[in-house]
């Protein structure tokens, strides 16, 4: 597929609003603050990495953006609109969202997870092709080329026909990148996702992201423990600690002159 298509077809028509906005987010479970007051915005086509301590929020922004978790105050808006919540009956008052309007924002987000998740009973191709066609309503033959052409992208054109159980780790989640971009997201989400990949087989998988941060203008939002990577694809990296931003700046500022004791010593312990 050539860059040219790929970059237009992964942006979208330019806005003023912010990407992603957290607005005095806090997510508890029970009696345990995950994140406590939350607030962040990702500009469109800004590529954020977050880090941290295993515990210190990262996941749990990406589960809320894909709505695997609920707001327990505060509100996420995404280009503009409001997500986790919707307009109430009451001008101007936001209740929290219902699924249907969960379902239609979502769409947009697209997520890669540190399983692959793939279905063992179809081929590569049928796996890319599954949700557009039933999900966005494409025709299996539209739905089909794209799915070819992602699959070139990510260097799996001779696995079309392939079972994901022939495929190694690293196979098997560039088929699941091929997967999320299928589905024409705005933002995708990365959730370590080389954490279950044997250690050779990481590069394989960082290296088809680096080309997609590279070759697109699509917003990006990571959750990594791999520092070469942040570096390489981070506008911004964020540093997170007890549910909360300890640190935040562009990525080579941060990783190589960081300002904050809690973020030099996370970093001394993942290099």
């Amino acid at each position: 597929m050539p860059i040219e298509e790929l970059s237009e077809d992964l942006t979208k028509v330019p806005t003023a609003h912010p990407a992603v906005r957290f607005d005095r987010v806090t997510k508890r479970f029970g009696d345990h603050t995950v994140l406590d007051g939350l607030d962040l915005e990702v500009a469109r086509g800004e590529r954020v990495t977050l880090i941290g301590p295993s515990g210190s929020g990262k996941t749990t922004i990406l589960r809320l953006l894909m709505t695997l978790e609920r707001v327990t105050d505060g509100v996420i808006h995404v280009d503009g609109q409001p997500f986790s919540h919707m307009p109430g009956r009451t001008a101007g008052k936001l209740v929290p969202a219902s699924e249907r309007h969960l379902a239609a924002r979502r769409r947009r987000i697209g997520m890669v997870f540190q399983q692959f998740n793939l279905f063992p009973h179809m081929s590569v191709l049928e796996n890319v092709v599954e949700a557009p066609v039933h999900v966005l309503g494409e025709g299996r033959e539209e739905a089909g080329l794209r799915a070819r052409e992602l699959l070139d992208l990510v260097g799996l054109s001779d696995k079309v026909d392939a079972r994901p159980t022939r495929l190694s780790g690293g196979q098997q989640q560039r088929v699941a990148i091929a997967r999320a971009l299928a589905m024409r997201p705005e933002i995708l989400l990365l959730d370590e996702v080389t954490s279950a990949l044997d250690p050779e087989l990481v590069a394989e998988v960082l290296d088809v992201l680096r080309d997609v941060a590279r070759r697109t203008d699509i917003t990006l939002l990571c959750v990594t423990h791999e520092m070469g990577f942040a570096r390489d694809v981070s506008d911004r990296i964020l540093m997170f600690d007890g549910g909360r931003i300890v640190e935040s700046g562009p990525a080579d500022a941060l990783l190589d002159a960081p300002g904050e004791e809690r973020t030099r010593a996370f970093l001394s312990s993942v290099r």
